[in-house]
C-alpha cells in the first residue's frame, strides 16, 4: 500500500506556524487535512491532537479555559473546529494571554466565509490555508501513476489510492452520500438536502459551461435566487468553483454569467455513473472533464494568478484568462493528444490584445503552435508559470 505521500501546503503551514497564533487548514473533507498535520507534528516539540467528531475528545473541552491551560506549552490540533464555533473567543483569549506563534491548529471543512462569523474575534492572529484533494505536481512522480487513471479517479487520497478502480469508484458514490446526508445539515443548511443530489446532477451535466440559473431553478421547481443560493452552498463547502467572467473595455455584448466546474474530476465522473475510461472516452462530459481536470490543478497550483473566462455573443471565447500584474495568459483546454484550436481563440485573443497563448492537452511534450501560443501538458505549464519572477 501507498505511504504518506507529502503535500505541498506542508512548508506553508510551517511557515506559517512560526508567525501565527493560529493556523487554519481549510478544505473538503477526506482530502487529507488530518493525515498532513499529523505528518506536520512529528516535527513539532509538543503537540496533542482532539478530534471534535468524537465525544471523548469533545469531553475533554468541557471547560475548554482549563484545557488550554493544561497544554500551554503545546500546540493544540482542534480537527473539525465548525462543530463548535464556540471556541473562537476562548482561543482569542488565550492566545492574547500566551502571545506565542504556533498556539493551535485549527481543521474544518468549510471555507473562510462559513467561518468568518465565528472567527473574526482571532482577526489578525490567524492564518488560513486551503488543501486541496491531491494535485497532479503531489503524485505524478510516484511510480505507479499514471494520467488516465488519476483523471478518473480524481485528487481525493482514498479514492485515488483505492487499491481498485471499483473500490474507488464505491468510495466516491458514498462520498457524496455522506455530503449530502450529513455534511450540508451539519453545516446548518439541512433543507437543501431533499434536492441536492438533483441539483449536483444538473450542475455535472452543466460541466464547464455558463449557468443559466433560471433553467437551473425550472429544473427543481424552485426560483433563480434559490438555484443561485444552492451553488453557493456547493462553493463553499469546496464541491464546486465558480468562474467569473473576465471584464474588459471592449464594445463587445459579452456573457455576464459565471462558468460551474466541478472541483474534482473524480466525484465528477462518479455523478455521472462514468466508471472506467472507456466509459469516459464516449461520454458528452469528456472534453469537460478534461477541462475541470486541468483548470482546478492550475489555479490551485497559481493561486496568486486571477483566473476568469470570457466569451463574446459572436462566438469568440477563452477557456481560462489568468492575470497577474500587467501579464496577461490565454489558455484553451483540449482533452484530445492532437489538439485543434478554433478561430474564436485567436479572435478573443486578437479582442482582448493578448499576446501569450497555451493550449493544455494531455501531450508529452510542448510545442508550438503558432507564434506566441504553445501547446502543453498541465505540468510543463505550471512549472513555467512558477518560474516567472514577480
Amino acid at each position: 500500500m501507498q505511504g504518506y505521500i507529502t503535500r505541498s501546503k506542508e512548508k506553508l503551514v510551517l511557515n506559517d506556524l512560526s508567525f501565527f497564533p493560529v493556523v487554519a487548514v481549510i478544505g473538503p473533507r477526506q482530502s487529507g487535512k488530518s493525515t498532513m498535520i499529523k505528518a506536520i507534528a512529528k516535527q513539532l516539540h509538543h503537540f496533542v491532537y482532539l478530534d471534535l467528531e468524537r465525544p471523548a475528545d469533545l469531553n475533554k473541552l468541557e471547560e475548554p479555559d482549563l484545557f488550554f491551560e493544561a497544554n500551554h506549552d503545546k500546540t493544540i490540533c482542534l480537527d473539525e473546529i465548525q462543530r463548535k464555533p464556540d471556541l473562537f473567543p476562548v482561543m482569542r483569549s488565550f492566545v492574547d494571554r500566551y502571545p506565542a506563534p504556533g498556539r493551535f491548529i485549527v481543521l474544518g471543512s468549510s471555507s473562510p466565509d462559513l467561518l468568518k462569523q465565528s472567527s473574526e474575534s482571532l482577526a489578525g492572529r490567524i492564518s488560513y490555508i486551503e488543501l486541496t484533494p491531491f494535485l497532479l505536481s503531489e503524485v505524478a512522480l510516484l511510480p505507479s501513476f499514471n494520467l488516465h487513471d488519476f483523471w478518473l479517479r480524481g485528487g481525493f487520497p482514498r479514492s485515488y489510492l483505492a487499491p481498485s478502480l471499483a473500490l474507488s469508484y464505491r468510495w466516491r458514490e458514498n462520498f457524496i452520500t455522506t455530503f449530502i446526508e450529513r455534511d450540508i445539515p451539519q453545516l446548518g443548511f439541512a433543507s437543501l438536502s431533499p434536492v441536492l443530489h438533483r441539483f449536483m446532477m444538473l450542475c455535472a451535466n452543466s460541466n464547464a459551461q455558463v449557468a443559466n440559473f433560471s433553467k437551473l431553478g425550472e429544473a427543481l421547481s424552485v426560483s433563480h435566487h434559490t438555484a443561485k443560493r444552492y451553488l453557493d452552498v456547493l462553493q463553499k463547502t469546496y464541491l464546486i468553483r465558480i468562474l467569473q467572467p473576465f471584464h474588459s473595455n471592449i464594445k463587445k455584448r459579452l456573457i455576464k454569467s459565471p462558468k460551474i466546474y466541478f472541483r474534482d474530476s473524480g466525484i465528477l465522473t462518479a455523478l455521472l455513473g462514468i466508471k472506467d475510461f472507456n466509459d469516459l472516452l464516449g461520454h458528452p462530459i469528456f472534453g469537460s472533464s478534461w477541462e475541470t481536470f486541468a483548470l482546478e490543478n492550475i489555479l490551485s497550483e497559481l493561486s496568486d494568478w486571477q483566473g476568469n473566462f470570457y466569451r463574446a455573443s459572436g462566438g469568440a471565447e477563452i477557456d481560462l484568462i489568468l492575470s497577474k500584474g500587467r501579464r496577461i495568459i490565454a489558455i484553451e483546454f483540449k482533452a484530445s493528444p492532437s489538439p485543434k484550436v478554433s478561430k474564436g481563440f485567436y479572435n478573443a485573443m486578437a479582442d482582448l490584445g493578448i499576446q501569450e497563448g497555451w493550449i493544455i492537452a494531455p501531450v508529452e511534450e510542448a510545442y508550438p503552435i503558432k507564434k506566441n501560443v504553445t501547446v502543453s501538458n498541465i505540468g510543463h505549464f505550471i512549472q513555467t508559470m512558477k518560474s516567472i519572477l514577480p
